[in-house]
């Protein structure tokens, strides 16, 4: 039977049979008990499926992961202690030293540092194209190392919206997977895998998790790129693995199960980024209204836009979903349902009136974090942003007086009249 997203939020990942507890259990244990050796030789030897430590897999992990995997249209999926772990597993599951990756320059500030500056020192280098660049521009981008491509459905904070289906044929012609980061449409708005990525990561610590309560994150494979059909460009996946019994990931478990598999028992054994049960318990708990607040987020913000765009304190607005934005032509193709609760704007007057704005709001909090319950406010260029000198800011889309104003889920009617007379004090 064909859920729709609604009742998946809900109900999905997760169906406890007769006796077994409703909610998601937590399994709080590092180790599971074995009678024999053998059994759990099988288990490491990925014969048989089970569990046997926690940096591996858990029980609710699996769950909330599968739940997310059935949201975003997946095959499979892992949870990650993080969004930037997710980010960097996604890409250094298949890109290691010597490789490259292409990647739209309007991406979170801290997925740039990663990939520009940390990944690099790893050896893997990266070319940075704006995501509205021309087409000769990005297939230029290409050389024969690029492993994968890389952008945001929805930029952060620059609210450039990705043309999925342009960057994933791009991708496609040089036989490489796109890499999505889907944090702030969420599935509810956005299912990149529908426009033909192949990959997608999530911070569930922003929308999923909804509340502020747990840092976390998430990688979804698509389970239908062709490593096979690039072989050569992907040894990881389709020649065996000495450092793990000699198991060739795509023949053990075909297209649908190699990229996650590998991930797991590659990257996770090695560097540990788990995703704590009891984060994934709350993850689950955020989930399971999702599709309810992402509604409100997505009226707060649509909103917000309207309100500042004809407010005279206001020297400009940035919001996908907003008629005569530069954005609101993609964002009618890929956020049909919605453009999220985050708007970027400029304080007339610049970074000092943005400063003073941000002093004087009482309901908005200044925070760093963003798409939570909670309405927040920030100023990236001082903040999340600040490793970024001014050139890298521009490619970015994030101009000094930028104001990100993330809208929770209280009456529309309060967030206006804060904003108001936070205005005023300008």
């Amino acid at each position: 039977m064909s859920e729709s997203l609604s009742t998946v939020c809900v109900q999905g990942g997760y169906r406890p049979g007769n006796g077994e507890p409703r909610q998601v259990p937590i399994y709080q244990s590092t180790t599971w008990k074995f009678d024999t050796s053998e059994h759990m030789g099988r288990l490491f030897d990925l014969e048989e499926a089970g569990y046997f430590y926690t940096r591996l897999q858990n029980p609710t992990n699996d769950a909330v992961a599968a739940k997310i995997a059935e949201l975003e249209g997946g095959a499979a999926a892992m949870l990650t202690s993080s969004g930037q772990a997710a980010n960097f597993f996604a890409v250094f599951n298949i890109a290691g030293a010597g490789d490259h990756v292409v990647a739209s320059s309007a991406i979170y500030g801290g997925t740039y540092n990663l990939f520009a500056h940390t990944m690099r020192r790893m050896g893997v280098e990266f070319t940075f194209v704006a995501p509205d660049c021309p087409d000769a521009e990005l297939e230029a981008a290409f050389r024969p190392t690029t492993k994968a491509v890389f952008g945001e459905t929805v930029a952060n904070p620059a609210l450039a919206v990705l043309d999925i289906e342009r960057f994933a044929k791009a991708a496609h012609a040089h036989g490489v997977p796109l890499i999505v980061d889907n944090t702030f449409p969420t599935p509810v708005n956005c299912r990149p895998i529908e426009w033909g990525a192949d990959i997608v990561t999530h911070s569930t610590t922003k929308y999923m998790d909804g509340h502020g309560a747990s840092v976390g994150g998430a990688v979804v494979d698509a389970g239908r790129f062709d490593w096979n059909a690039h072989a050569d460009k992907f040894p990881g996946l389709t020649q065996p693995d000495e450092s793990y019994h000699g198991v060739v990931y795509t023949e053990r478990f075909g297209l649908a199960g190699a990229f996650i598999t590998k991930a797991t028992t590659q990257l996770m054994r090695d560097l540990g980024s788990i995703q704590a049960p009891q984060n994934a318990y709350l993850v689950n708990l955020g989930l399971e209204s999702l599709h309810v607040r992402m509604a409100q987020h997505n009226k707060n913000g649509l909103a917000l836009a309207e309100h500042l765009a004809a407010h005279p304190k206001v020297a400009w607005v940035r919001y996908p979903g907003l008629p005569g934005d530069a954005q609101h032509e993609l964002a009618k193709k890929y956020l049909p349902n919605g453009a999220s609760g985050v708007v970027s704007f400029g304080v007339a007057g610049g970074r000092a009136a943005a400063e003073t704005f941000m002093a004087n709001l009482k309901l908005a909090q200044i925070a760093t974090h963003v798409a939570d319950a909670r309405t927040c406010v920030l100023h990236p260029a001082a903040s999340t942003h600040r490793q970024m000198n001014d050139e890298e800011l521009a490619a970015a889309g994030i101009a000094p007086d930028l104001v990100r104003l993330s809208c929770g889920i209280e009456a529309t009617e309060d967030l206006l009249a804060d904003v108001d007379q936070a205005l005023a004090a300008v």
